[in-house]
C-alpha cells in the first residue's frame, strides 16, 4: 500500500508541474500579442489589433505578408497631432484612416503601396488621435468616409 501511495504523490506531482508548464507557456503566448477588439466603420466589421505603445506604432503592418479583408490595425495615440506613417517593412498595399479624439475621419489615404518603402510618409492635413491601417481598397468597398465615425472600445490609459 505505502508503494502504491508513493506513485500515486509523483503522478500527482509531475501531473502538477506539467499542468504549471503549460499554463506558463500559454499565459506568455497571450501576452506576446497585441489586443484586439472589434472595429465597426463604414458597412465594415474589423478585427483589429491595438497598438499602443511607441515600438508597436512604430512597426505598424511592417513584415506582415497576407492582410484578410476582415483584419485591421488601430494605432492609438496618448494625444493628438500629425502623425505621420511610413511605409517600412510594409509587405502589402494599405488604406490609411486617421481619426481625431472623437473617433471621427478626419483623413484617408487610399492605396498605399509597399513600393520605395523608404522614402514613403503620408501626413494627415488634421491633427488625429487613431490612425487605422486596413487592406487597400477597403476604404472604397466598405463605404468608408470623412466625418463618419468609428466604433471601438480600448483603455486609454494604457496607451503610451
Amino acid at each position: 500500500m505505502i508503494i502504491l501511495s508513493k506513485k500515486v504523490n509523483a503522478g500527482l506531482i509531475v501531473g502538477g508541474v506539467v499542468v504549471v508548464v503549460v499554463a506558463t507557456v500559454v499565459l506568455l503566448i497571450l501576452t506576446k500579442f497585441q489586443p484586439s477588439v472589434t472595429l465597426y466603420l463604414g458597412d465594415g466589421v474589423f478585427d483589429a489589433q491595438i497598438a499602443k505603445t511607441t515600438a508597436e506604432r512604430e512597426k505598424g503592418l511592417g513584415g506582415i505578408k497576407n492582410l484578410d479583408a476582415n483584419q485591421s490595425l488601430i494605432l492609438a495615440f496618448p494625444s493628438d497631432d500629425k502623425w505621420k506613417i511610413g511605409m517600412k517593412d510594409m509587405k502589402v498595399p494599405i488604406d490609411i484612416i486617421w481619426l481625431d479624439k472623437d473617433k471621427k475621419v478626419i483623413h484617408i489615404v487610399k492605396n498605399a503601396s509597399p513600393e520605395n518603402p523608404t522614402n514613403i510618409t503620408f501626413t494627415p492635413k488634421y491633427s488625429a488621435r487613431y490612425v487605422i491601417e486596413v487592406p487597400a481598397g477597403t476604404v472604397d468597398s466598405k463605404t468608408i468616409k470623412t466625418g463618419w465615425a468609428a466604433v471601438f472600445d480600448i483603455n486609454t490609459e494604457e496607451v503610451k
